[in-house]
């Protein structure tokens, strides 16, 4: 009896430090058979493919880490984070439940470590050491999350927590669609170091001694598949996120509010095929402008000129030897004056010394 006592002691201990014994809303549910809503887009137009309820109201649950991964990957290529630095474990994120790598108070892990915790084993304490990290309170965090998703565009969408559990008593559920995710993994898909995090499979923490094992089974078996993000909680169903690239092509389906998760991913598996056999044929690249020829008034021009040149050198040297044509037959004309003027005074002077001048 005694020990019956206690092992339930020890039980309810365990429960009210895991942070699950909190009372939870009540919250409509928002399931359904086979699915509540699901988009297919191309992976880097946007441009969609197939939907169907896409902008149905949906609780995403872990889907919603997207967005903390997106917020990380943009703060490490700006150079406000590093992987190496340190993320410490305050007693908040030490005390989540649901799905966890048991972080406890006082821990320190690297970033790197986080990340990878994150993605893989959709940790919830993770995801709150993180968001204190980044945002210096839950509060400030979320401030964060719903400003990016405003950016994005994510008009139907609100988080309320940083991890997408079901909400405490007093508290309101996040809620997002299909499209809304759609348009937060194209964003995703853009940071390549993030899909590091999202296509490993498995990966040791805690220096070897935590083994994490992915909830996104697609990584196993279809090809090119490198993500994104699962999600679950009983009120929402199944969610997930799947990114796979062929050839250079990539595909993202987002199917919400399963039932079952292996509905989930079966549908998910039927989407990125059908994504794939009806991508949007590339643009061909717009051809660069061939200059136009030269009007020839302004190719002829050069040589107008030089025939204008040519002709006033011509001129020129024209008007030189007309004019030395001039002054030569000026000068014979002289010569000739000359010449007789001389004949007449050499006439002259004979007569007047009594001399008959004979023709």
């Amino acid at each position: 009896m005694n020990l019956g006592k206690k092992t339930c002691l020890c039980l309810l201990s365990l429960v009210i430090a895991s942070g699950a014994f909190a009372a939870r809303a009540r919250i409509p549910a928002i399931v359904n058979d086979p699915y509540t809503g699901f988009i297919v887009v191309d992976g880097a137009s946007g441009e969609v493919i197939l939907e169907d309820g896409a902008d149905k109201t949906i609780y995403p649950a872990s889907v919603i880490k997207l967005m903390t991964l997106l917020l990380v990957m943009e703060r490490l290529e700006d150079g406000r984070l590093k992987l190496d630095e340190w993320v410490h474990v305050t007693p908040k994120a030490a005390r989540m439940g649901g799905s966890q790598v048991y972080l406890k108070e006082g821990e320190a892990f690297t970033l790197k470590e986080m990340l990878y915790a994150l993605s893989i084993k959709s940790a919830n304490d993770v995801a709150m050491a993180l968001a204190l990290h980044i945002g210096g309170s839950e509060e400030g965090f979320l401030q964060i999350m719903n400003a990016r998703a405003a950016d994005l565009d994510m008009k139907a969408t609100e988080f309320h927590s940083v991890h997408g559990l079901p909400p405490d008593e007093g508290e309101k559920p996040d809620i997002s669609t299909a499209r809304d995710l759609a348009k937060l993994s194209l964003e995703v898909v853009k940071h390549p170091r993030a899909l590091a995090y999202t296509s490993t499979v498995e990966k040791w923490f805690r220096n070897d001694t935590f083994e994490m094992l992915t909830h996104n089974r697609l990584l196993r078996d279809v090809q090119g598949c490198d993500g994104l993000k699962t999600g679950y909680i009983t009120a929402g169903g199944f969610s997930i996120s799947a990114s796979a690239q062929r050839n250079g092509r990539r595909v993202i389906a987002v199917v919400v509010g399963c039932k079952g998760r292996q509905t989930r991913d079966d549908k998910a598996r039927e989407l990125l095929t059908h994504g794939f056999m009806n991508l949007p044929e590339l643009k061909a690249p717009e051809p660069e402008p061939v200059p136009e020829p030269e009007p020839l008034v302004e190719s002829a021009a050069p040589a107008a000129e030089e025939t204008a040149e040519t002709r006033s050198l011509a001129t020129g040297v024209g008007r030189f030897f007309a004019f030395a044509g001039k002054l030569v037959l000026a000068l014979i004309a002289l010569l000739f004056v000359a010449v007789i003027i001389g004949g007449l005074r050499h006439v002259f002077r004979r007569r007047r010394n009594g001399w008959k001048y004979k023709f």
